[in-house]
């Protein structure tokens, strides 16, 4: 498995291996060097390499991040020469470049997966070198027309959320209705902001869990009554989701299919083209045409405009809970595992033949 960078490109990976161990499969992890997947991954061998980011926009770091590639490409090789394995998985993210194209000089099976509505520049490099692509939103075959549509899997724990622990975790009343706050893994610092000061308006309707990302915790704040802050949750995470009633978060794929799988109604702030290159807009546009998430943009953002989206979230929570159930989207565990299967049986055919 390769994945890195964020969260979103570790999870799904995650998401998989007790699935992919029970079916007798051995998993090692080549990640970035230091990176935030270096932490996440537990219970297998992880390989660091070096890497390079892939920026679209002048930064005097592309000038050496190159450099870095091609040493994480040497890595990597060797990596791979050692483990011998029978098949790379990609789950995106700027580190996952040099382990699929020494996967490719090796003659080994590579499988991508895209979780976004648009692919990636880390996949759309590696694209050319993989035996099959999948994607989580079936928008995303018009940039891939030869991938197929497979879903985004979920982490199964998520679905083994205590609402009353995820209480007494906040020490919250039973009874009063619970908003979670999603930054993501790194927080967002606008989210944060408007939260913040909305807080007399919001406590006075909800009890809030706030996931305001690793240093942005405001420890001032912690003495207001019907306030929880957190900088990330990792064990504990099934157990807030369990206990909330409604979600407040970025529109990452991984985040709303979550939402999405547990029927959570949800206001998604996808982050703006500033600072992104729009793919959480697309991801939300996506659910708001489907008619799971409510949408308020990051300029449109302020206290009062957050408390009338979700009042009307609120009102017509039952609705969005009804569509959600609704949805023909399922987890694609167990038929990922099963295309694992099917592209060593596949490649094994074609090395037989040759």
């Amino acid at each position: 498995m390769t994945g890195g960078g964020t969260a979103g490109h570790v999870n799904p990976n995650l998401a998989l291996v007790d699935t992919l161990t029970r079916s007798g499969w051995e998993i090692s992890y080549i990640g970035s060097r230091g990176g935030i997947e270096e932490e996440l991954v537990k219970n297998m061998p992880f390989y660091g390499i070096s890497s390079g980011k892939l920026r679209r926009y002048f930064d005097w770091r592309n000038f050496t991040d190159p450099f870095k590639i091609v040493w994480g490409i040497g890595e990597a090789y060797r990596i791979l020469q050692r483990l011998q394995p029978n098949l790379v998985f990609s789950k995106g993210g700027f580190v996952t470049v040099p382990v699929v194209f020494a996967a490719w000089l090796q003659g080994i099976p590579i499988a991508i997966h895209e979780s976004d509505y648009s692919p990636g520049l880390a996949n759309k490099l590696s694209t050319p070198f993989a035996k099959e692509i999948w994607v989580t939103f079936p928008e995303t075959q018009a940039f891939i027309p030869n991938a197929k549509l497979m879903g985004l899997p979920i982490r199964s724990e998520l679905l083994q959320g205590d609402r009353e622990r995820g209480f007494g975790l906040c020490q919250f009343e039973l009874g009063r209705p619970v908003l979670l706050v999603m930054g993501g893994s790194s927080g967002a610092e606008s989210i944060n902001r408007v939260i913040r000061e909305g807080l007399p308006k919001l406590t006075d309707r909800y009890q809030v869990i706030h996931l305001c990302g690793k240093g942005n915790c405001r420890p001032e704040l912690n003495s207001i009554p019907g306030y929880r802050q957190f900088e990330y949750l990792t064990t504990e995470l099934k157990d807030c989701l369990a206990a909330a009633d409604m979600i407040v978060s970025r529109s990452g794929a991984n985040a709303i299919f979550e939402f999405l799988t547990l029927n959570k109604p949800h206001l998604l702030i996808p982050l703006s083209t500033k600072a992104s290159r729009g793919d959480q807009i697309l991801n939300a546009n996506s659910f708001v045409q489907a008619g799971y998430s409510v949408l308020l943009t990051e300029e449109e953002l302020n206290v009062n405009s957050l408390i009338d989206a979700l009042d009307r979230l609120w009102q017509e929570k039952e609705r969005y809970i009804t569509q959600m159930k609704e949805s023909q989207i399922q987890n694609p565990i167990d038929r990922m595992v099963a295309s694992f299967d099917d592209i060593i049986q596949q490649t094994n055919r074609e090395k037989n033949k040759t």
